[in-house]
Parts: C-alpha cells; sequence; structure tokens
C-alpha cells in the first residue's frame, strides 16, 4: 500500500515489503552472534555507522531493532513484533511504530546506504523529494557498559497540521546487510513529538550484528 504524504501527516506508516519475507524478531537485547569469516563484527559495532560506511556491515546478516521502549517512562507496547512491526503508545496520546524488514535487495542500491534509504521512502510514499530528506541519527548497539555509538538515518519530518499534530519516519536501509529500520512517530504537538524522538534515540538502539 502506498500512503501519500497527507497520511503521512496523521497517522503511523505500516510499511511494504517489496518482496515476500519472513520477519525477524525484534529483540531488547543483542542480537545471537553470526560468524562471518573474515568479517570483525566487533570492530563495525564499536564505532558511529554513518551512511557512508554502510559496506563496512557484513553481506547478508541483518541490523536489527531494540525493543526497549516498552520499558521507556509513560510508554506501553500495545503491538508486538507483528509482520516485523511493533507499536507502542505514550499516555500524553503520542505513538511510534517501528518495522524491521528483511530480504530487501529489491530496493538496495549496492553499495549506497544513502541511495538505498531514499529508494526506500520513494517506495512507501513516492511524493517525497530526496531533498526532503534530512540526516538525523539513532543509537547504535544496546549496550550500556560502553561508550554511547551513533548510526546515522534519514528522516521526513512532516509540517505539523493546523491542529498541531505532527510526524516523523526515521528510516535506514543497510544495502550489504539486505535489511532495512523503519521508525515512525505522530504526536499532538511539535513539542511532545521532539520528546518523543528523544525517546526512540535513547530505548530503540539499532542493533549491530555479532561476530
Amino acid at each position: 500500500m502506498i500512503i501519500g504524504a497527507a497520511a503521512l501527516a496523521s497517522c503511523s506508516v505500516s510499511v511494504p515489503d517489496p518482496a515476500v519475507t519472513t520477519p525477524a524478531p525484534a529483540p531488547s537485547v543483542l542480537a545471537t552472534p553470526t560468524v562471518t569469516p573474515g568479517h570483525d563484527a566487533d570492530a563495525v559495532a564499536a564505532k558511529d555507522l554513518p551512511l557512508s560506511a554502510g559496506g563496512t556491515l557484513a553481506a547478508g546478516v541483518p541490523v536489527e531493532i531494540s525493543d526497549g521502549l516498552r520499558e521507556a517512562p509513560g510508554w506501553k507496547l500495545v503491538q508486538e513484533n507483528i509482520q516485523g512491526q511493533s507499536s507502542y503508545v505514550r499516555k500524553d496520546g503520542c505513538k511510534v511504530t517501528a518495522r524491521l524488514s528483511l530480504n530487501q535487495g529489491a530496493l538496495a542500491v549496492a553499495g549506497n546506504d544513502r541511495a538505498s534509504t531514499e529508494a526506500l521512502f520513494a517506495y512507501v510514499d513516492p511524493s517525497i523529494e530526496p531533498a526532503s530528506l534530512k540526516s538525523e541519527t539513532l543509537r547504535w548497539g544496546g549496550d550500556n557498559d560502553k561508550p554511547r555509538r551513533k548510526v546515522e538515518v534519514l528522516a521526513f519530518n512532516a509540517r505539523p497540521a493546523a491542529d498541531g499534530t505532527s510526524f516523523s519516519v526515521l528510516a535506514r536501509m543497510f544495502a550489504s546487510a539486505g535489511s532495512s529500520v523503519y521508525v515512525s512517530a505522530a504526536c499532538p504537538s511539535p513539542a511532545a513529538l521532539a520528546t518523543a524522538k528523544a525517546d526512540v534515540a535513547n530505548y530503540l538502539p539499532l542493533i549491530p550484528p555479532g561476530n
């Protein structure tokens, strides 16, 4: 289903996959280690991951996403890993939906996570122009005993509606890994949206593949 920009401003988004996929679980802990000969996953996980560094990930090993927002103050889980998607609501009316998709080769631009992520946005809503996407960051890795790292994503921040309702989408396609993460947040006001996105950045880290 393709969702127009007007709809983006008022609701959360269920992201269609370009091919039939088997959704992966969204763990609140680090992903099960995966052995990839010749690849140092620990070294990749220990550094920030800008869009330009997507090629440092192992081919075919998905990046995952935490479900830690369920434990954040004021939030509760309302949908858990339905076709790779989980949803959360906050007592002030904010809603966050996070989706992990696998087997995304049909959208990926080899060696270029920025172009791949732009293609993901265009697939969800062709009216979203690449120039309207802004660079933002999420947390990279869920361990609390190490310095915080960041992973670069692209964000579409819709203009607030007349009643103040505000909406934002943060997404990244990991071309080498073959997976994508798509997080939408909708709130009653711009100020509430800003705090919701801060909670997302803190409690929904993206999980690097293990060694």
